[in-house]
C-alpha cells in the first residue's frame, strides 16, 4: 500500500484505524440501543387503555347485574334452618318486588318508595330486606302477614286473621353438632294461599310459641323464620318490614359448603360441598 505523501494525511487515516480498532472491541451490550418507534409507544398506550376500559366495563355489567337484576347472598345462620342452611349460597331476584333505594348497593340512591313491581309479595315469599332498625343488615325470612293481617302464635301454632294455620308431623330433621346428631320435630305448615313448607319446633313450650296479636300496618309485612324457636323475626327484635326495605326474593341455591374446610384446606373443598343443594330451587 502507498504511504500518505502529506503529513496530516497520515494523521487522519492513524486515527480512523484506531476508532475502527475501538469498534471491534466494544461489548454488544454497551451498545446503546436504538431508540423505539414513536408508533410503539403509542401501541403500549392504547394496549393499557384497553385493559382498563374492559376492567370498567366489567364493573358496570357486574354492577348492572346486581342492582336490576339478581344478587349473590350467603347463609350465615340457622334461623331458616331445614329450608336454608349456614352455608348456602343463594341469588335472589332483584326484580321481582320492583326496586327502592335499597336494590342499590349500600342505599347510595336516596328516594323513597318502589317503583317497576313485577308482583305483589305473597305468604310463603322467601324474603332479602334490610333490618328495620339500622336499614343496613341484610336478613332473610319467609313472608307471613300481609298489610292488615292479623298474626298470632298459640301453644306453637300459628294464626292468621284468628284461624289456625294447618300443621302436620311429616318427620324428624336431623342435624349434626360435632359428632353427635339431634332430631328435630319437623311439621309442615300450608298458608291460605296454598303455599306449604317445613317448620322446625325445637321446644314446644318455647317463650315465641305464644304470642301477642300484632296486626300488620299499612305498607308492611310480617316475616318468621322457618326454625321457630331460633329465629329473630317480626316476633321479635325485627318487627314489621316495610315495603321499602324488601331486597328481592330467594330463588336458587348456587353453592353450599358444609363448613368443614376452611379457605386454604383446598384438599379438602371436594368433601365440604353439599352436591345435593347445588341448583336446589328455594321454596
Amino acid at each position: 500500500m502507498n504511504k500518505p505523501d502529506h503529513p496530516a494525511e497520515a494523521s487522519r487515516l492513524a486515527h480512523e484505524a484506531e476508532l475502527a480498532e475501538q469498534a471491534q472491541n466494544v461489548e454488544p451490550s454497551a451498545v446503546p440501543p436504538a431508540p423505539e418507534p414513536m408508533g410503539h409507544v403509542h401501541r403500549k398506550k392504547e394496549s393499557w387503555l384497553e385493559v382498563v376500559k374492559t376492567i370498567v366495563y366489567a364493573l358496570l355489567i357486574a354492577g348492572v347485574i346486581r342492582s336490576f337484576l339478581f344478587q349473590p347472598f350467603n347463609i350465615p345462620s340457622g334461623s331458616m334452618e331445614g329450608t336454608l342452611l349456614i352455608g348456602d349460597y343463594l341469588f335472589v331476584s332483584k326484580s321481582t318486588y320492583g326496586f327502592s333505594r335499597y336494590s342499590f348497593p349500600f342505599g347510595v340512591i336516596p328516594f323513597s318508595g318502589r317503583f317497576a313491581v313485577m308482583s305483589e309479595p305473597q305468604r310463603g315469599d322467601i324474603v332479602v330486606f334490610k333490618f328495620p332498625p339500622d336499614n343496613s343488615t341484610d336478613y332473610i325470612k319467609r313472608l307471613i302477614g300481609l298489610p292488615g293481617d292479623r298474626i298470632q302464635m298459640k301453644e306453637g301454632v300459628l294464626y292468621i286473621n284468628d284461624a289456625a294455620v294447618p300443621k302436620m308431623k311429616v318427620d324428624d330433621y336431623v342435624e349434626k353438632i360435632g359428632e353427635e346428631t339431634r332430631n328435630v320435630p319437623r311439621y309442615r305448615e300450608t298458608l291460605p294461599n296454598s303455599v306449604s313448607y317445613d317448620v322446625l319446633d325445637r321446644d314446644p313450650e318455647g317463650n315465641l310459641d305464644n304470642t301477642q296479636v300484632f296486626v300488620v300496618p299499612e305498607g308492611h309485612y310480617f316475616m318468621m323464620g322457618d326454625n321457630r324457636d331460633n329465629s329473630a323475626d317480626s316476633r321479635v327484635d325485627v318487627g314489621y318490614v316495610p315495603f321499602e326495605n324488601f331486597v328481592g326474593k330467594a330463588q336458587i341455591i348456587f353453592f353450599s359448603t358444609d363448613g368443614s374446610a376452611r379457605i386454604w384446606e383446598v384438599w379438602k373443598w371436594p368433601w365440604a360441598i353439599r352436591y345435593d343443594r347445588l341448583g336446589h330451587f328455594v321454596e
